[in-house]
């Protein structure tokens, strides 16, 4: 098992007491796998208490191997109890749980366990205290980013054609898996399914999503409707290919756009203000930045060249045109115009302006940014031209 440096842990454990200590709670149980992982190095099924002093106690149900001198083996919740005061715990009054990943019958027998405490959710100061990364955590992303750059430069050679976005994406998706993907897409929120990213091809670009992506697509199936749906990649038409980072524990996020032969003029002109507003925000903004600021210059921007009916989708246009990356590829902060976030050092984000064209499909690019105090540093090093396909 490869261990989290020491120096990491320590220090994210070391947020969270804080933590508790400013909410004015007892303790705090860890369920969920994301959550676990960052601060333990690996993940297991059970639950992660910690209190405001002291070393973490993992009471683990699975695995059983677990080699680390916390882990307490436990069958149940309700052994819990008996377990603490073993160890000369006192059982906590108020504690603080992940409210949005436990299910009520979970979080209510875990009250029940625990002699009825006062239970506060705690979830969004994790995603908070998550989007400020370590020079630890910037350096796998940027690491992500380069094997991420290295798929894409291959994508051109995959294509032949009379193929289908599905059949590109397969293609693709083995090249990840080659160069080391992990497959699993992690995601946060209900309603986020996604398998390792997203190809619109045409007018699939255009079909709504029940999904709080930046855009849709059909899918191949009603139990995934999202991204490739089985088009053939026509001449005249453009593929965006949205796949995934996820080459370290903390991913970047990219997005690429190619052309199927020579595309219309006005694909070419979207994809270059998509480009430009990248380079804009680019140039103007670090950290104490307000993420409205930089939503609200990519609005003028496409304001200024008559492209507001196709910014973010057409019959579903997204309100935001970015988002934190790291453990998640939808961490905070969301770059909306109402966000009252702002950029800190440390923070990863995604820049992703992007136009879906009636008839013709969608164009843009996504890049990764980590934020300095004298401003942004780009990630995703990979050609932003639309690049033609043949």
């Amino acid at each position: 098992m490869n261990k989290l440096p020491l120096n990491e842990a320590a220090s994210r454990l070391k947020k969270v007491q804080q933590t508790i200590t400013e909410m004015q709670a007892d303790a705090c149980i860890i369920t969920s796998s994301v959550n676990q992982f960052w601060l333990c190095g690996f993940i297991f099924d059970g639950f992660l208490l910690l209190f405001p002093e002291g070393d973490l106690v993992l009471f683990v149900k699975r695995p059983s191997n677990i080699a680390d001198e916390r882990a307490v083996p436990i069958r149940k919740p309700e052994q819990i109890p008996g377990l603490l005061q073993e160890r000369g715990f006192s059982l906590p009054k108020r504690v603080l749980i992940e409210a949005d990943q436990l299910t009520l019958n979970a979080a209510t027998r875990l009250q029940t366990a625990l002699e009825m405490p006062e239970m506060v959710s705690i979830s969004a100061v994790l995603r908070k205290l998550r989007s400020v990364k370590s020079e630890y955590e910037l350096e796998q992303m940027r690491e992500s980013a380069r094997i991420h750059a290295q798929v894409y430069k291959i994508i051109p050679s995959l294509y032949s054609e009379g193929m289908t976005d599905l059949e590109l994406q397969i293609e693709i998706e083995r090249q990840m898996r080659l160069h080391g993907s992990m497959g699993i897409f992690r995601s946060f929120g209900d309603n986020m399914d996604i398998f390792m990213g997203s190809m619109l091809a045409g007018d699939n670009a255009q079909a709504p999503s029940p999904y709080d992506y930046a855009l849709g697509g059909k899918g191949v199936s009603p139990l995934l409707p999202i991204g490739a749906n089985g088009s053939i990649l026509r001449p005249g038409t453009t593929l965006m290919v949205d796949m995934a980072g996820n080459y370290r524990p903390w991913m970047d996020d990219m997005t690429r756009t190619f052309a199927i032969g020579h595309a219309p003029d006005i694909a070419y002109k979207a994809h270059q203000v998509s480009i430009d507003i990248n380079n804009a925000i680019t140039q103007q903004f670090r950290a104490g930045a307000f993420c409205s600021e930089l939503y609200l210059l990519a609005e003028e921007m496409v304001k200024e060249n008559g492209l507001e009916p196709y910014f973010m989708g057409t019959t579903q246009q997204a309100k935001f045109i970015g988002h934190g990356v790291g453990l998640e590829i939808n961490e905070p902060p969301v770059l909306t115009p109402r966000s009252k976030e702002v950029l800190e050092p440390g923070i990863a984000f995604a820049l992703e302006p992007k136009f879906v064209l009636p008839g013709i499909g969608a164009v843009g690019i996504e890049n990764t940014y980590i934020v300095h105090e004298n401003g942004l540093e780009k990630i995703t090093l990979c050609d932003e031209a639309l690049t033609v396909l043949i």
